[in-house]
């Protein structure tokens, strides 16, 4: 009962107060949602518009919700699965997921990780590399993915 009403409470506000550039929606089922964020302004990531899934676990808000890529992105920290690599996403001791946080944050979280990549906790060791030591072709390489998959 505890996650229905927190749900409906976290959609409601989301569809009334969306953060900058994150919409979020229910897909039929209530654990099964879906969110759009749009990339960033001055990032390789800009005018593109990723899809997100997100699973909402039995035990929320005790737990945190899945949640993954479903447009492909070249990101050190997001792997070809769409997996992401950010600390509130896990439970501690390794990760930093508090009940407090909420469907909105995690995604702005992710928004911002979008802009600034994490090198040092990569899922992908090859991009966190030219990431690191060849920005140029990194920041080229995430602008045609982005053209590619997340064009209008």
């Amino acid at each position: 009962m505890q996650r229905a009403s927190r749900l409906t409470r976290e959609l409601s506000l989301l569809a009334t107060e969306p953060p900058p550039g994150i919409t979020c929606w229910q897909n039929g089922q209530l654990d099964d949602l879906r969110a759009q964020i749009l990339g960033g302004v001055d990032t390789p990531y800009e005018k593109g518009i990723f899809n997100l899934e997100i699973i909402v676990p039995e035990r929320y808000p005790f737990e945190p919700p899945k949640i993954r890529f479903l447009t492909p992105i070249y990101h050190p920290n997001i792997d070809s699965a769409g997996r992401i690599c950010l600390d509130v996403l896990k439970l501690p001791p390794k990760g930093a997921w508090r009940p407090s946080l909420n469907i909105s944050t995690l995604l702005t979280s992710i928004q911002l990780l979008m802009a600034e990549p994490n090198p040092d906790d990569p899922l992908m060791a090859d991009i966190s590399l030219e990431y690191k030591y060849n920005k140029q072709l990194f920041l080229l390489n995430a602008r045609e993915w982005t053209e590619k998959y997340a064009g209008q």
